[in-house]
């Protein structure tokens, strides 16, 4: 065609904006290839979200000067636009040679559509989910008017939903979401678009170093495949492991440009201690108790105060032990925070995705809302006798699933209990309840609840009458199914061995009071002390 296009996906030239007077980007300029990563790197106000929003065609943010070029292979026919290594191969919809052209993105108003529908983009804390929809839903909208066929979509939604480790949320309400969960969603459908150039600002600013790896690899993998990347950060960490090249800008001007290392490095050396972002861990409260009390009348024993005022908190994604004697009260708490018993006074909420549900408020709205993202693992459970494994964790308990992607989720759910070996995974799918071993029981139990999709999982004496080596087994699959699932367990037991195997933090309590909270290990020097005395 004679055109020239350039080696570069995005040039950007001379960029100046201006509000209300004030400049906000002074004269920034860069380049960025297909399979490029670029880092904006400043403080809060360098400029850094502006110049994401004139890079994607944002309404208000016209350049007040400067030019942005996109280079692309594009289809005369349909107007489908891709990177510029597809020109003079055939265009995927409708077979025609694509073309190249440099575009002036924000003049040439024919290809500034198309383009934008090619660049996905995360804002800071800007979801753009359908609150009402659930994640399954939300994400085979995300796949309207793009060109893959309808028999990959589910595949796709499903590739997609592991990469970011929401599998374990696809029936989910979008609206009941956490933060970081509904971060990692509009992330997956963004990636539906297959895009050509991915806007990230501030993609893990606000989330736990669990997720932000999630978030990194993702991001890091799309990046091999072809796609450019253009994040921005106060988190100069990130910034090295996501980008090759950086920009640093300050009061909207580049201060350094060059190898990410290099730029972070001398970032990092200008700030002031007191300046230096830290970056957020886990452990935001999901459970919250304030003198919870639950009291019973006896005829012969009047009052009974089997909880007498406990407080305390269980943070997301912890494991959280309830230890005590039989009589102690720990059931009595689990059962309340679960909502099926009501507790006489006090304060007891569960957070479901950003929001505080009040547990003595009756109904859906209330307690009720809760409940649907709970799971209970009794004491006593039971397997359906005459049901093989498969058909307990779908049919039985009301999967309602093709059933291709509910075998999919079965196998999914047996991992993260610790069926790791692919044959054992595939023989114990046919195996009948009576085949099994104690240790595997218990796990396609706990398999039971956890494939329900719960937020938060309360086991009642898990361990019951187990051999130590059966035990371990127990704990390590609890652990695992946190880590892959990203579940918060409550688990109740006078067991202090089991204790100090799975949990992050354990409550004592003797007589409906709590008597300790903390590391497993001195609860457990605390129980033997007790018996000693």
């Amino acid at each position: 065609m004679g055109i020239n296009l350039s080696e570069y996906l995005l040039e950007v030239e001379n960029i100046s904006i201006s509000f209300d007077g004030k400049k906000v980007l002074d004269n920034v300029s860069f380049k960025i290839k297909e399979g490029e990563s670029l880092g904006l790197l400043g403080k809060s106000g360098s400029g850094k979200s502006v110049l994401i929003n004139i890079l994607r065609g944002t309404k208000e943010y016209k350049p007040t000067e400067g030019k942005i070029f996109y280079n692309i292979a594009y289809c005369p026919k349909c107007m489908n636009i891709d990177v510029p290594s597809k020109k003079g191969t055939k265009c995927a919809k409708c077979n025609e040679e694509m073309i190249p052209k440099k575009v002036d993105f924000w003049e040439d108003k024919p290809f500034f559509n198309p383009i934008r529908k090619r660049t996905a983009i995360m804002l800071q804390r800007t979801f753009s989910l359908y609150g009402e929809k659930t994640v399954m839903e939300n994400m085979q909208d995300a796949f309207t008017g793009t060109d893959i066929p309808k028999s990959m979509i589910i595949p796709k939604i499903i590739e997609l939903l592991q990469k970011v480790n929401m599998i374990q949320r696809m029936t989910h309400i979008a609206r009941d979401l956490s933060g970081g969960e509904k971060q990692r969603i509009v992330l997956a459908r963004q990636l539906a678009i297959n895009p050509m150039l991915f806007l990230a600002d501030e993609p893990t600013g606000t989330l736990d170093p669990l997720t932000a790896n999630t978030v990194h690899n993702v991001l890091l993998d799309s990046v091999k495949q072809g796609m450019a990347l253009i994040v921005t950060s106060h988190w100069p960490e990130a910034i090295e492991l996501l980008t090759q090249k950086t920009i640093w800008l300050e009061n909207g001007k580049i201060v350094q440009q060059g190898d990410s290392k290099e730029v972070v490095k001398a970032f990092i050396q200008k700030l002031m201690p007191e300046e230096k972002i830290r970056f957020p861990g886990i452990g935001n409260g999901i459970i919250e108790l304030w003198d919870v009390k639950k009291y019973y009348y006896s005829i012969s024993r009047g009052v009974v105060k089997a909880v007498d005022g406990v407080t305390f908190t269980v943070n997301e994604r912890e494991i959280f032990g309830l230890v005590g004697k039989s009589g102690t009260g720990k059931t009595t708490v689990s059962r309340m925070i679960a909502g099926i018993t009501p507790f006489t006074e006090g304060e007891l909420n569960v957070r479901i995705g950003d929001e505080w549900i009040d547990m003595k408020e009756p109904g859906f709205m209330g307690k009720g809302k809760a409940m649907l993202y709970m799971g209970v693992l009794h004491q006593e459970y039971t397997l359906y006798p005459d049901k093989n494994v498969l058909r307990n964790l779908t049919d039985a308990i009301g999967i309602k699933l093709p059933k291709e992607l509910g075998k999919m989720k079965v196998m999914s759910i047996l991992e993260s209990v610790g069926f790791e070996d692919p044959k054992e995974l595939e023989e114990i799918l046919g195996k009948m309840p009576e085949a099994l071993s104690v240790g595997e029981k218990h796990r396609i139990a706990l398999a039971q609840v956890l494939i329900k999709e719960p937020r938060i999982v309360i086991l009642d004496e898990p361990t019951g009458t187990m051999d130590p080596f059966t035990r371990k087994i127990v704990a390590k699959s609890i652990r695992k199914a946190r880590e892959t699932l990203g579940e918060t367990f409550l688990i109740v037991t006078h067991d202090s061995d089991f204790i100090v195997d799975v949990c992050d933090r354990a409550c004592f309590m003797e007589d409906g009071k709590v008597v300790f909270i903390g590391d497993p290990e001195k609860i457990k020097e605390k129980m033997i002390s007790d018996k000693e005395t």
